[in-house]
């Protein structure tokens, strides 16, 4: 027993304890590695996916503000049909690098004020007619037809009689036909 030295053998005997154990949580450390690097990947992803969403919304919010500030400034100028105005006027307003909505002309960008109201001056059919009418525009007030009274609201009841029921019915038409030609 003296040739063997018990040192190494507790030494040797200790790491082999330590080696089985290592190789023991060996694959629980890898599975568990494995599990925090899916999790770490499925994240940015989501990440990923949220800047993109974030981009989009950003840029129909800044879509939406031109338009509105588009149409604001066409109404404030006074023209009538604003949908069909901005239809036409719309690819040609961008935002510059300092924010500002500005238009491409021939000569350069113009601020949108300078642009929609040269646009606006060259195109007068996009604001009110001035006469409103024509030529074949009836009077606005006719006295009722056939010559009998006017009628009333209060004059219309139930049990009328076919000739009061018909004068009605005609002063409803004439009424309507008229608010329709205003429009």
């Amino acid at each position: 027993m003296e040739g063997i030295d018990v040192q190494a053998v507790v030494r040797q005997a200790i790491q082999e304890f330590v080696n089985n154990e290592e190789a023991k949580a060996e694959p629980a450390h890898k599975a568990e590695l494995q599990e925090e690097r899916r999790r770490r990947e499925q994240l940015e992803r989501r990440v990923n996916e949220l800047v993109e969403e974030n981009k989009r919304s950003r840029k129909v919010a800044e879509e939406a503000e031109r338009a509105s500030a588009v149409r604001a400034e066409l109404q404030r100028l006074g023209v009538a049909k604003v949908d069909l105005a901005f239809k036409a006027v719309q690819d040609e307003i961008v935002r510059s690098e300092d924010g500002r909505l500005v238009a491409r002309g021939e000569s350069g960008e113009v601020p949108v004020r300078e642009y929609l109201a040269a646009f606006v001056k060259e195109n007068p059919e996009f604001l009110p007619a001035r006469i409103p009418g024509g030529s074949g525009m009836a009077g606005m007030l006719k006295s009722p037809a056939g010559g009998g009274e006017a009628v009333t609201i209060d004059r219309i009841r139930p049990g009328m009689s076919a000739e009061d029921m018909r004068r009605v019915r005609e002063e409803i038409v004439r009424v309507a036909s008229q608010t329709l030609k205003g429009l």
